[in-house]
């Protein structure tokens, strides 16, 4: 029997709340995904250090986070060789338009605003989950980058 997970998710959030709910709707989404939850970038970038290579499939990272926001993991994560290759996607509460440009600038794959509500979570993580990476290296244009559910 395969127990290697199908997908490896780092999510980084400092709302305990959020982290719970979005682990509740990745279960119900997939239940082959191993989630690694950081409490903020400072975490992130030091579990990064610790257990990357092999890198997490991909990384949803919040942007309002204490120690070291999301803009600042973000460049860590673009300016890390090992790393520079690993899809990045926002998910955020804010939605104002000179955020979203600024880390589509910075190199994020994807800006996910949080969802309202639980059925729309699980949507928006399945449509993350979903994607092949290895066919979506590039960057997508802005206007398919922000998603609002």
């Amino acid at each position: 029997m395969n127990t290697k997970p199908n997908k490896t998710i780092y999510l980084a959030d400092d709302d305990a709340d959020d982290c719970m709910l979005f682990e509740d709707a990745l279960r119900e989404v997939s239940n082959s995904t191993e989630l690694t939850t950081a409490n903020d970038g400072v975490e992130l970038i030091n579990l990064m250090e610790k257990s990357v290579p092999p890198p997490p499939d991909v990384i949803f990272l919040d942007l309002n986070m204490p120690r070291k926001n999301g803009f600042e993991c973000l460049e860590v994560i673009r300016s890390t060789s090992k790393w520079k290759d690993i899809p990045v996607v926002i998910f955020s509460t804010t939605g104002q338009e000179e955020m979203v440009n600024k880390v589509h600038e910075q190199g994020a794959n994807f800006f996910i605003r949080k969802p309202g509500s639980f059925p729309k979570l699980k949507q928006a993580i399945k449509q993350i989950l979903d994607i092949d990476w290895s066919m979506h290296s590039w960057k997508p244009s802005p206007e398919n980058f922000f998603y609002q559910y």
